[in-house]
């Protein structure tokens, strides 16, 4: 099976920071162990030498990467490549992949990635367009477009089971019947970040959290500073925040100026540490193994979270709102509806060492099914 992986980096100067490079880095030999062949089209390579690689140009914002496919680079590619399965990893951009499929003569299998949902629903039923993509009230154009990508695929491959029910619904809403094409694949762990917490001593000093999500204020970061406050009062516990993103291009900060904002007041609280991993992703396991637990984003539209697995397969417990597939994943003990209950929840992670050695256990064994192998394997299978 021939697999040409269409994949949008939005980060290309911070590869690291990028969650849809880094599935595609850790994917690609998976699929090539258990032998498909991989083609990888991004501005960056992915993978490693047995897979193929085209650059494509960069986006210059994330609607260029959802509006602006070229046809006729699509046409050519699947022309010389000749590919089995085309997976889009942008399903917005979809209807325009089906349109080069239709163009070049192939009958490529058509599989949809919604590695990232332009939606989410209230708890309440209401459908509610991404803040995030929603600059010039574009958020509903992007929706829409997000449907006609769901209606072009013959796979459309998923998260998580809440990701599942949400693009279910959304799609009903929309007049768009899914069928059985819908599948659940999550996201491979990084097998650099796995550690037995079995194996393991607390590190000396105060207790430390570690927030290693992005900064953006569609991720409820504002909730979280203040959060922060609320945690470092007592001293029990110290606060690690990571910069993920670095110095960015002004195209992105121009839509989007929150994760400086929020960095420097995270900066300038008290027992806060502001650090960056500097795209080393040795450095970012050590700054991961220094820490007693994690803190799950605010971000109401989650259906994965790539920096919880990463915490979890280093035997990070990880307290969370109820929230989206948080809710679905986290242990139910660890999980909290208001600031005095996760100042709660923190502080025993902190200084109870028997009920942390439970949880960070069962945070380790929660990613046991998210190996590259194990998920290239489901991968295969959905787009068979």
């Amino acid at each position: 099976m021939h697999v040409l992986y269409l994949l949008n980096i939005s980060n290309p100067d911070r590869l690291s920071a990028d969650s849809g490079w880094i599935f595609a880095d850790l994917l690609a030999p998976a699929l090539a162990d258990a032998g498909a062949e991989v083609t990888v089209a991004a501005p960056a390579p992915a993978g490693d030498d047995r897979c193929g690689y085209h650059q494509t140009k960069v986006p210059g914002t994330k609607y260029r990467a959802r509006f602006s496919a070229d046809v006729d680079e699509l046409v050519a590619l699947i022309r010389t490549e000749k590919p089995d399965v085309v997976v889009a990893n942008q399903v917005e951009e979809a209807p325009a992949i089906r349109t080069a499929l239709l163009e070049a003569g192939s009958n490529a299998l058509l599989a949809g990635y919604g590695h990232y949902l332009p939606f989410s629903f209230t708890g309440g039923g209401q459908l509610m367009v991404d803040p995030s993509l929603n600059d010039a009230g574009l958020g509903r154009p992007v929706l829409l477009a997000f449907a006609a990508g769901l209606a072009a695929c013959d796979r459309v491959m998923v998260h998580s089971a809440t990701a599942a029910s949400w693009v279910s619904a959304a799609a009903a809403r929309m007049t768009v019947d899914l069928g059985e094409r819908l599948r659940v694949v999550p996201a491979p762990r990084d097998e650099r970040l796995v550690r037995d917490p079995a194996t393991t001593q607390p590190a000396p000093g105060t207790a430390i959290g570690i927030y290693n999500h992005r900064l953006y204020a569609h991720y409820g970061t504002g909730q979280f500073v203040d959060l922060a406050r609320n945690l470092v009062a007592s001293g029990t516990v110290g606060l690690r925040v990571m910069d993920l993103f670095g110095q960015r291009r002004a195209e992105r900060k121009g839509l989007d100026d929150s994760p400086e904002r929020m960095r420097d007041q995270l900066a300038a609280l008290p027992h806060v540490q502001v650090v960056s991993d500097r795209g080393d992703r040795v450095r970012y396991k050590n700054l991961l193994a220094g820490a007693r637990f994690g803190i799950a984003p605010f971000r109401s539209g989650c259906p994965w979270s790539m920096s919880v697995i990463d915490c979890q397969g280093m035997g990070l417990p990880v307290i969370s709102p109820r929230l989206g597939w948080l809710a679905e994943h986290i242990d139910p003990e660890l999980r909290f509806a208001t600031p005095a209950e996760a100042v709660v929840l923190a502080e025993r992670l902190a200084t109870d060492d028997e009920f942390h050695a439970v949880h960070a256990k069962r945070a380790h064994a929660s990613t046991a099914d998210f190996t590259p192998a194990l998920v290239a394997t489901r991968y295969l299978e959905a787009i068979s």
